[in-house]
Parts: structure tokens; sequence; C-alpha cells
């Protein structure tokens, strides 16, 4: 028998899925608290100013999946942009024709949610869509996430996700303002699977390796940080713990008591 306790908990993309894939080396939100960006600049495969160049691996883009057990996750690491859509939705069908189930994690621009779901009709059995919405408020989401899409165009592009028969999820996380209850009441309506609540991780050392030194920056992640206390989130999850489709990341079950999971892809 296996002592999990002598097992390392998982977490990040590990806790949806049992594998991940990628075909893009950078990303255009450039958002400031990226792990992704953190993780590239650490390794020197990218620097602050130059993330958000969009950089197709063609190595990797006409690469043959075969039938896995369990979960891929796409992207972990990038996100899928009008830039970079033919290349990302050409990839994302060498995962999906074997056979495999795709998790599609993205803060989506309506015009790819629209060709993606045209696309993959066939294959929408095997998808999931989960969309990163950590705030309903345009300057929040802004000034956090530069270039990516506004709470409108998420809101359009879950709701026609939906309407087309997909499966359908969301990701706050990280959750970016206190007001989770406004939040999970305007997009509940249009989920079918889960909404996932987590807090922003490592937000100091992350923010200053991604390069956001200046005041500002530091002042509102201060804010942030004081807003989304451990009290907050006992206090969400006392009101939602009986709610099946309100999952919590690993971030927010160390504080609630809730066990992680050892074994990647479980917690879906």
């Amino acid at each position: 028998m296996i002592d999990q306790r002598s097992q390392k908990s998982v977490f990040g993309t590990e806790e949806w899925a049992k594998y991940s894939a990628n075909c893009i080396n950078g990303c255009l939100h450039n958002c400031k608290y990226c792990y992704a960006k953190e993780m590239a600049i650490r390794y020197g495969r990218k620097n602050p100013s130059n993330w958000e160049e969009e950089v197709i691996n063609k190595k990797i883009l006409n690469k043959n999946f075969r039938k896995r057990i369990g979960r891929f996750m796409f992207p972990t690491s990038h996100d899928i942009t009008p830039n970079v859509l033919d290349e990302c939705m050409s990839f994302m069908e060498n995962i999906l024709q074997p056979g495999n189930d795709v998790l599609i994690v993205t803060k989506p621009h309506l015009s790819c949610i629209e060709a993606i779901c045209q696309k993959f009709a066939p294959y929408r059995q095997q998808m999931l869509f989960r969309f990163t919405i950590g705030s309903f408020h345009d300057e929040i989401l802004r000034f956090w996430e530069p270039n990516a899409p506004s709470f409108n165009e998420r809101l359009r592009s879950l709701t026609y996700a939906h309407s087309m028969g997909f499966a359908t999820s969301v990701s706050c996380e990280p959750l970016l303002s206190n007001d989770a209850d406004d939040l999970i009441r305007v997009l509940l309506p249009n989920v079918t699977d889960t909404i996932w609540i987590g807090k922003a991780n490592k937000l100091p050392s992350r923010l200053k390796m991604n390069g956001y030194t200046d005041e500002e920056t530091i002042r509102r992640s201060e804010k942030l940080m004081a807003d989304l206390s451990k009290d907050y989130f006992i206090d969400l999850y006392d009101r939602y713990k009986e709610n099946h489709q309100i999952r919590w990341k690993e971030s927010v079950k160390k504080i609630v008591g809730i066990t992680v999971p050892v074994e990647s892809g479980l917690d879906i």
C-alpha cells in the first residue's frame, strides 16, 4: 500500500489534468501574476519585455498523439489568441483525433471560441471549456491582465459555448476582487460543470520576477492579498461548501482544511 503521507500534493495544472500540452512560447495577454512567464524568465526562455511575443513551436506543432488514459489540458503555459488560433486548433485536433479528452483553459476571445466550437463540434463529447474569469470589473481585469479580453467578451464566450452544446466551466484563479458571490451568480447559468475558486499564488515574488516592481502594482497587490484574506476564503467556503458546482483550488483547500490530492488529474 502507498503511504499517501509521503507523497507530494498536486497543485496547479496537475489538479485538473494528467497531461499538459502547449505549442506556443510566450503569451499576448501578458498577465502580471503569470506563473508561466515567471518560469520562462527564471530558466532563460524569455525576458519580461518579450514575453507577450507569441512564438510558435514548429517542432511540436505536428506531433502525433496516442490515446491516453486521463485528460489533457491545453494550453497550460500560453493562451489561445487570434494571432495563433489556426496553429492552436491544428495542434488541438492532433490531441483529439486519437480519442483523447481535452480540458481547454483560456481567457476567451469570442472569435476564437466561435471558431473552435464550429470546427470541433464532432468532438464536443471529448472537450470541456474552462474560461478564466477572476472578476467582472473591467478596470481590475485590465490592470492584472493587460491584453486579455473584457469581462463581457468572456461572458459572451461562455454563453456561446454553452449554447453550442459544449461542456463549460470557469476558473476564478486567481480571484481578483472580493465579490465572488456576485461573480458566481452571473456565471452559473451558463456553467454545466464547475466554477473553481483560487487565490493568487506567490504574488510578491512572481510580480518581482515578471518585472512589476512599480509602486502602483505593489500597492494593489497588497490590497488584493488583504481583501482576499484567509478569513475571506473561509467565509466563502462556508457559504458554498454544499454547492457541488463550486470547487476549490489547492490554495484554498489548504486554508479550509480540504485534503489535497496526491495523484494528478483526479480533481476535475
